[in-house]
């Protein structure tokens, strides 16, 4: 069996580190199936470490190409499975984004130790670990208490989950021999040891000492370890330096030893040995698992400890004792207690070293094997066949809560900070238009009565914006002040899409006529359209009218021309390996294929249908790989013979995808493009290359999308309305693929009638 572990590593000086090599060389040398290890060792801020052979491939923490690269050699390596040590702080992105999209991608069973467990997370950090459960064979927690966790706050079925302690390593020290080599044979040594920071507490022991001096003046207390290498970063040896002021303002200079280093495990084990008594001091009951605790119950130590979760989960029958936090009086009381009854001290000695016996890391290594096996051994239950090429049961309810939340009666807010309305970004035309688009579609396929009381609305704002030329205003300030005097060409597109849309479904004449006039208002304008987003929308408005208006020939003569407008931007850019309009893929491209799609849908053209095909099977073979949309990230695009954007990635784009494949079904009815629209679809619920969804189950809105760093949390309108709309238009598919499958019965039942 080989094996493929991802954690930090030594020589980096990190307790995760630590684990993931005593882990990895206990599975190796337990001689029951481990042949082979490969690390791939986690690299904090560019920081360059010698490592040893069995890492095979270090990945830097904010280098997103890293985590593919090493995906791509597990996968190629003939691993049998994966181990992941996974803690917050030591992958890349916000919260650690960047480990998803190196999961996803993984071919081999994935075993997860979860080292932190976070009782109240961040929308991020829940999202992250639920995403990292999923996508799991098997999760390893080191608490009952990380179970529940797991299973109440991040529901993780219980079966999945599976309790094994945090090894130690199997070192022994003869206790006088120990002392006598520290020259400790006179005192009551006290120990803490690890990364030092503000949370660990150690004041509460310095401030305890006076009060066990006075009764035990040979008591020593060392604090053995280096300032944690993020506290150190951000805030130098402040909190050593505090920790050194009280010692000496206390007179605690005889008594107490800060040792600012990282040893290696014998020294330590040998200073456990050593000891009296282990304290740990922290500061916070949130600490789901602590190696450090671990350890000094493996060397057999009597532990005095605050009851963070571990340590009241570890220390309970009498294993340790516990002191509340902050609690120095009560720590010289439970010290002095200890250090005056040694028969006490010795009880809970030796429970603690019957505890250890079970815990060293053959044993742990052991358990981690036959996890796996049981994994490897359990056959992959083929995927079920699927009945319908889109799942309606994976759609969230269909909500416009946070639609409601942006809109007053002037039109609907521009942007959002989180689910919050930005009252000083004001109103667009663009979100108006998209508005009005959605509230149509939810009216016609749901006949939801908050759609039509919103129609009204947008639809005024709409007539609001429109210039005495027929051209738009874009942008309104939140005390109804114009901001521009013309807007894009994109936004005036938009308009009239959502127009057309309006004209072929209006739920009555008083919003048709409404429509009807600001639409023919502007129509002078379509043919001096320069824009191609613009054209290709203004398109789509045209066409939808067209439908329900097939006698108007101007009309059609005008969506002739501009389609052939779009043909020859295709016809003067293509090459052999570049189908598409312009040198570069930019944003909201799926647009482009669409309006040739509608446009070949009512002109009954040739030619547009199939530069249509052409350039939407260019799109997809540039975004739709793995089974996941993966979007043209906006920061930088997709230039021609250059390497393409992957951030910012926008739902509008998603929103495209999803409207050109359903246009494509409608013209051709191949079930390949119903396939291909829910696939892109799920980019929105977390299909896509960060792993994360993007709507927010509650707010009921979408976020704006995903930067380098991780989901950009704000929710304004065109990120939900492009959800929205896409949301809709799954289920309409839905709908028509069965009515498709119906109709096909119907026939064959006629026929086979026939023939009888």
């Amino acid at each position: 069996m080989k094996l493929a572990y991802i954690g930090t590593y030594p020589p980096r000086e990190c307790g995760i580190g630590t684990f993931t090599q005593n882990l990895a060389h206990a599975m190796l040398e337990n001689g029951e199936g481990v042949k082979e290890i490969m690390v791939f060792a986690m690299n904090d801020h560019n920081q360059k470490y010698l490592y040893p052979p069995e890492v095979k491939l270090s990945i830097n923490q904010e280098q997103q190409t890293d985590y593919l690269e090493a995906v791509n050699y597990i996968n190629l390596s003939g691993a049998d499975a994966c181990i992941l040590e996974h803690e917050f702080g030591i992958f890349g992105g916000q919260s650690g984004v960047y480990i998803l999209p190196l999961l996803h991608r993984l071919n081999i069973p994935l075993i997860t130790t979860l080292h932190t467990i976070l009782e109240t997370p961040s929308y991020n950090e829940k999202a992250i670990l639920k995403e990292i459960c999923k996508m799991s064979d098997k999760i390893v927690v080191m608490s009952h208490k990380a179970i529940r966790f797991l299973m109440e706050i991040y529901d993780v079925p219980k079966e999945k989950i599976v309790l094994i302690e945090h090894g130690v390593p199997d070192i022994h020290f003869d206790k006088q021999e120990s002392r006598t080599e520290f020259k400790l044979n006179e005192k009551k040594l006290l120990l803490t040891f690890g990364f030092i920071g503000r949370n660990k507490g150690i004041e509460t022991v310095i401030n305890a000492l006076p009060q066990i001096i006075e009764k035990h003046p040979e008591v020593l207390y060392i604090v053995l370890g280096k300032t944690h290498p993020n506290v150190l970063r951000h805030s130098g040896e402040e909190y050593r330096n505090y920790l050194q002021v009280q010692i000496k303002t206390l007179k605690l200079n005889e008594h107490v030893l800060l040792l600012n280093e990282f040893i290696d495990e014998n020294e330590l084990f040998k200073y456990l040995s050593a000891c009296d008594i282990y304290i740990t001091p922290y500061l916070s009951e949130a600490q789901i698992t602590s190696g450090t605790l671990s350890y000094a119950m493996g060397a057999g130590c009597a532990v005095v400890s605050t009851p963070y979760w571990h340590a009241a989960e570890l220390l309970a029958e009498d294993k340790g004792r516990l002191f509340d936090f902050n609690d120095s009086h009560g720590l010289s009381q439970v010290l002095n207690e200890l250090l005056e009854h040694p028969e006490i001290l010795n009880q809970i000695q030796d429970k603690a070293e019957e505890y250890g016996q079970n815990i060293t890391w053959p044993k742990i290594g052991k358990k981690y094997t036959e996890l796996i096996t049981q994994v490897l051994s359990i056959p992959k239950e083929p995927s079920p066949k699927k009945e319908n090429d889109i799942d309606p049961l994976l759609l969230p309810p269909f909500s416009l809560a946070h639609i409601k939340r942006l809109t007053d009666d002037t039109g609907i807010i521009q942007h959002a900070k989180f689910g919050i309305p930005n009252l000083k970004e004001g109103y667009c035309l663009d979100d108006n238009a998209r508005a009005l688009l959605m509230v149509c579609m939810t009216y016609k396929q749901k006949k939801d009565p908050l759609a039509l009381e919103f129609m009204p609305i947008y639809l005024s704002y709409i007539h609001y914006m429109q210039n005495k030329d027929g051209t738009f205003r874009n942008f309104l300030s939140f005390n109804r002040n114009f901001l521009d005097e013309k807007g894009s060409e994109d936004s005036f597109g938009r308009t009239i899409w959502a127009l057309g849309y309006l004209l072929g479904n209006a739920p009555n004449d008083a919003y048709y006529q409404t429509g009807k006039l600001v639409f023919f208002d502007a129509a002078p304008n379509f043919e001096n359209i320069k824009s191609i987003r613009g054209i290709a929308n203004t398109m789509i408005g045209i066409s939808h009218y067209l439908r329900t208006n097939t006698s108007d020939d101007a009309m059609k003569g005008t969506l002739h021309k501009l389609a052939n407008i779009l043909v020859s931007h295709y016809e003067q850019t293509q090459t052999e390996n570049w189908e598409w309009f312009e040198s570069l893929l930019a944003y909201d491209n799926g647009i482009l294929p669409l309006a040739l799609l509608h446009a070949a849908e009512v002109l009954e053209d040739d030619t547009i249908s199939k530069v249509a095909f052409i350039t939407m099977d260019f799109l997809t073979e540039h975004t739709l790989k793995d089974d996941y949309l993966s979007i043209i990230g906006n920061a930088a695009w997709y230039v021609k013979d250059k390497e393409r954007s992957m951030f910012a990635q926008q739902p509008i784009d998603a929103e495209a995808m999803v409207l050109m494949y359903h246009q494509a079904y409608v013209l051709t009815g191949n079930r390949d493009f119903l396939k291909k629209l829910f696939t892109s679809f799920m980019w929105f619920l977390g299909e896509n290359d960060m792993r994360m969804s993007l709507y927010d189950f509650e707010t009921k809105g979408c976020c704006d999308g995903f930067e380098n760093y991780g989901v950009n949390r704000n929710q304004g309108a065109e990120s939900s309305l492009a959800y929205l709309i896409s949301h809709l238009t799954v289920l309409q598919a839905y709908e028509e693929s069965f009515q498709s499958e119906e109709i096909k019965i119907l026939n064959t039942e006629r026929l086979s009638m026939t023939s009888f």
